[in-house]
C-alpha cells in the first residue's frame, strides 16, 4: 500500500493534517510467502503543518520502516497513510548520501538537474540553500573534503532545494560526535524556523527528540506501536545549550526513558 496524496486544492481545508497514518501494519516475508518478522503493528498518528515530531523507540522497533513507509520507499501490509502535499515527502538517511564525484553545489542542485529546472533557476536556489545551511564557502569542495557534518548539511540542503512541504530524516546526526551534533541541532531547528517544513525526525537520543521536536512519540519494541504522546513545552526559538538549564528538560527527559524501560514486549 502507497501512502495516499491529498491535493492541496481548495477540496482540502488548511487545518487538514500535513501526515496522517492509521492502522499501519508492516510484516516483512521470506521467499516461500511465510511471515518472518512483524515489524510495525497498529501504528496511529497525525502531524500538523509545520509541526516538528521526533520518534524514540528501542532498535528494531519499526521506527525507520514506519518513515520509509511514509517516504513511499516501503509498502505497508495494512493501514493507510496519507500525505497532506502534492509533492511526496524529502528525506534525508542516517548515512549523508552525497554523490562523491559531485562538488557540494553540484550535490545540491541534482534533484533540480533531474527536473530538468532551468540553469538559471538551479543556480538561484542553490545559492540560497547554500546560504541558509552555511556552506556557501564550500560550494565547489567535492565531499572527500568535507567533514561529516558538512556532509549532513548537503543532505539537508538537497532535500529542501525543490521545497517540499514534508521532510523525513532518519536519525541524520547519529554517527556524528556530540559537539557536531548540537552544532548542527540549532542549525536544524534555525532552518525550521525559517523555512516551516512540517518534519519527522527518527533518533535514538531521548537529549535530542526533546531539544528538536513539539511532540515526542515514543514506540515500543518490535513489533513498534505508538506508546506515548507527549507535547514538548519549550518556546521557541530554542537554544540547545540553554535548554539543558530547565529542570523541566531532565524531568521530560527521565519520562520518555521511563517510558522506554516499561515499555512491554510484543
Amino acid at each position: 500500500m502507497q501512502p495516499e496524496q491529498i491535493s492541496r486544492d481548495g477540496s482540502v481545508p488548511v487545518s487538514a493534517p500535513a501526515i496522517e497514518v492509521t492502522n499501519l501494519v508492516k510484516a516483512f516475508y521470506d521467499t516461500s510467502g511465510d511471515r518472518i518478522t512483524l515489524a510495525a503493528a497498529d501504528v496511529n498518528f497525525t502531524v500538523r503543518r509545520g509541526e516538528f515530531v521526533c520518534i524514540v523507540g528501542p532498535s528494531g522497533c519499526g521506527k525507520t520502516t514506519v518513515l520509509r513507509i511514509i517516504a513511499g520507499l516501503e509498502q505497508a501490509t495494512d493501514g493507510q497513510v496519507k500525505i497532506g502535499s502534492a509533492a511526496s515527502p524529502a528525506m534525508v538517511f542516517q548515512e549523508a548520501s552525497v554523490l562523491p564525484w559531485l562538488t557540494v553545489a553540484q550535490n545540491v542542485a541534482f534533484p533540480l538537474k533531474l527536473k530538468g529546472v532551468p540553469a538559471n533557476e538551479q543556480r538561484a536556489r542553490v545559492s540560497e540553500l547554500l546560504a541558509l545551511t552555511g556552506l556557501t564557502d564550500f560550494a565547489d569542495a567535492r565531499p572527500h573534503q568535507l567533514s561529516g557534518g558538512m556532509k549532513q548539511r548537503v543532505s539537508v540542503a538537497r532535500a529542501l532545494v525543490d521545497n517540499r512541504d514534508i521532510l523525513l530524516m532518519d536519525e541524520p546526526f547519529g554517527a556524528l560526535d556530540e559537539q557536531t551534533r548540537l552544532v548542527l541541532q540549532q542549525e536544524l531547528l534555525r532552518i525550521w524556523e525559517r523555512t516551516g517544513k512540517t518534519v519527522i525526525f527518527i533518533t535514538h537520543s531521548v537529549d535530542e527528540a526533546l531539544t528538536l521536536a513539539d511532540r515526542v512519540l515514543v514506540m515500543s519494541p518490535r513489533p513498534g506501536t505508538i506508546v506515548a504522546d507527549l507535547a514538548v513545552p519549550f518556546e521557541r526559538p530554542r537554544d540547545v545549550v540553554e535548554l539543558r538549564r530547565d529542570k523541566r528538560f531532565w524531568d521530560l527527559t527521565y519520562e520518555v526513558w521511563r517510558l522506554l524501560a516499561v515499555s512491554p514486549e510484543h
